[in-house]
Order: structure tokens, then C-alpha cells, then sequence
């Protein structure tokens, strides 16, 4: 062999060599992230993505991620689902509410599902314990439906006078009968009476309200559901137009202008979900990761949304608020 062949076959080897090493690193694993509504809040998913590099992972470094969104319409969850499935994706996880964690345990007996709010996932069929969910699905769970009668007594405080109180839910949601029988009994116990609104889609919230002379109420109990976050904007107006006090579940809604909100700590539930992705794609097993439970319930009152309703908020409710927007 000639000099110069001999010195061309090193050099096109010292191409081919690298080529050849990076072809046979590992594929970077991908997240599935199956939302019940269109994209969810920024600072949520920068909480789960903080979670994540809790557990070691960073999106576009070690991991990646791919987004299916239902846009509030829940029957579209089951074939987001599948389509996560085909894509062959390392862990699912499942935001907003039990619909999208049980589309996901539907599609799939084999790759790991972390759900990251769901107020009961036992009677939701989702795990077979809190502590030993078993299977293939773990997550963290919100207690909003158990919350519903310490947000009424709340309502009741910030509007001692009013008599009717309604609650607004959506009838989508999977466990609707368990949410109901909740606020009624909640409702039952302090001797006023229930009207229970529908709403699941952007039409049926405007005719709750174009309807409501004829189903009078003094105060509104908004259900937790994802879909009313989502539409947030359109409820606090019309809230705002009919002059209605309300109480919700999250507190997004009062940052935006509405009156009060008692819950879980949502950000922190993204973050703990973020921090259970990680585990399991280091290899830790659903069924051995126990349900997280939240500790921290958050009171938040908006004093100016007060004033233009005409309440008082009585000093010793100001003083118990984990934050007071004035």
C-alpha cells in the first residue's frame, strides 16, 4: 500500500470512528405529559421540570418531552393516550384531574403513569392503596372533593347572609358523583339549600348565569375541575356582572380578581410529580412509590373582590390567609 492511500484510509477512519460512537449511544428517554385542558400554566410546568432536576433530569439534556393537550374536551383523552403508548414513551404523566390518569391506565398496563392531582385515586380506581398503589401507577393526589365543606364554611363566613348557595360543577368529570355528594351533604349539615349548575363546555357556563334569575342563589361554590381554570377568565366576569361572592379551589383564580380559594398547593403537587418522573426513569417501580399526600392547604382572599361585593372579611379570616391581595 502506497504512503498516501495508507494516510487517506487513517484519515476517513478518524471520521468514521466518531459517527459510528454516537450512533451507538442510548436514545434519550421521552416523557409523555397528557393534559385534560389546552396547555396548563407556565409556572406549573416549570414546577414539574424543577421536580424533574430534583431526580437528575433536565428537558433537552438527559430527557425529553412531548405534549398532548385535550383542550378541556375529556373524550379525546383515551386516543391522546394511545397515541403516547405507540410513541413508546418512558413514563406518562397525567396533569389535570382523574380523567387523563385513567385514560392513560387504560391504554397501558406496562409503562409507568404519574398522575398529578386527583382527589381520590383509590375509589378512583386508579391505585389499589395510597401507600402500596401497586400496578403501574402512582402519583400525587390533591384532596380537592374533601375540601368542599371547609370552603363552604368559608363561603358562609365571607357571606353570612347569603340563604341559597350553588355549587358549579362538570359533568364530564369521571368522578362527578362522588364531587356532588360531597357538597350536599357538606350543604345538608348547616341547614341551607343546594342548587347544583353544569357546566362542560364554554356555552353551558354562559347559560348557567343567562339562566340564573330563574335558579336564584346568593353564593357559588365552583367545583374543582381544570375546566373552569381553564375558562377562568370568562367565569370571573361573569361572576363580576351578577355580583356573586364564590369560593374556588385554586388560588390562580384569585390572583385573577376572584374573592376566595382554599386548596392544595397545586405548584408543589407538580413539582412532587416532577420528582416521581425522575425516580422512575433512574428505575425505581410505581407500585413501590406511595401516593404523595398533601400537607399544605392554602387560604388565599382578595380584599379589593370584597370591597366591590360589599363584605367584610372579618380580621381573624385575614390573619389565618396564607396570602391577602389588597
Amino acid at each position: 500500500m502506497k504512503r498516501r492511500e495508507f494516510i487517506t484510509l487513517v484519515g476517513g477512519a478518524a471520521v468514521v470512528w466518531p459517527l459510528a460512537a454516537r450512533a451507538q449511544q442510548p436514545a434519550m428517554p421521552v416523557i409523555g405529559f397528557l393534559g385534560s385542558t389546552s396547555p396548563a400554566p407556565a409556572p406549573r410546568i416549570a414546577a414539574f421540570h424543577s421536580g424533574l432536576n430534583e431526580s437528575g433530569y433536565a428537558i433537552g439534556q438527559n430527557v425529553a418531552i412531548e405534549y398532548r393537550w385535550a383542550d378541556d374536551h375529556y373524550d379525546r383523552l383515551p386516543a391522546l393516550a394511545a397515541e403516547l403508548v405507540g410513541r413508546q414513551v418512558a413514563v406518562i404523566v397525567a396533569a389535570g384531574g382523574p380523567a387523563p390518569a385513567l385514560a392513560a391506565k387504560a391504554a397501558t398496563t406496562t409503562i409507568p403513569v404519574v398522575f398529578t392531582a386527583v382527589s381520590d385515586p383509590v375509589n378512583s380506581g386508579l391505585v389499589a392503596s395510597m401507600n402500596r398503589p401497586g400496578a403501574n401507577v402512582t402519583g400525587v393526589a390533591a384532596l380537592t372533593i374533601e375540601l368542599d365543606a371547609k370552603r363552604l364554611e368559608l363561603l358562609r363566613e365571607l357571606a353570612p347572609a347569603a340563604r341559597d348557595i350553588a355549587a358549579l360543577v362538570n359533568p364530564n368529570r369521571p368522578d362527578i358523583v362522588q364531587q356532588l355528594s360531597g357538597i350536599q351533604i357538606a350543604v345538608q349539615s348547616v341547614g341551607q339549600r343546594l342548587l347544583v349548575l353544569k357546566a362542560g363546555n364554554e356555552r353551558e357556563l354562559d347559560a348557567v348565569f343567562d339562566t340564573q334569575g330563574e335558579q336564584k342563589f346568593d353564593a357559588l361554590l365552583v367545583g374543582a375541575d381544570p375546566f373552569f381554570l381553564s375558562r377562568s377568565s370568562q367565569l370571573l366576569a361573569l361572576l363580576a356582572r351578577h355580583a356573586k361572592p364564590a369560593i374556588f379551589a385554586q388560588r390562580e383564580f384569585v390572583v385573577a380578581g376572584g374573592l376566595v380559594s382554599y386548596g392544595t398547593n397545586l405548584f408543589d403537587a407538580y413539582r412532587q410529580a416532577g420528582v416521581y418522573t425522575g425516580l422512575i426513569l433512574r428505575g425505581d417501580k410505581p407500585a413501590n412509590l406511595p401516593v404523595v399526600q398533601p400537607t399544605k392547604f392554602e387560604l388565599v382572599i382578595n380584599l379589593k373582590a370584597a370591597k366591590m361585593l360589599g363584605l367584610a372579611v372579618p380580621l381573624t379570616l385575614q390573619a389565618s390567609a396564607d396570602e391577602v391581595i389588597e
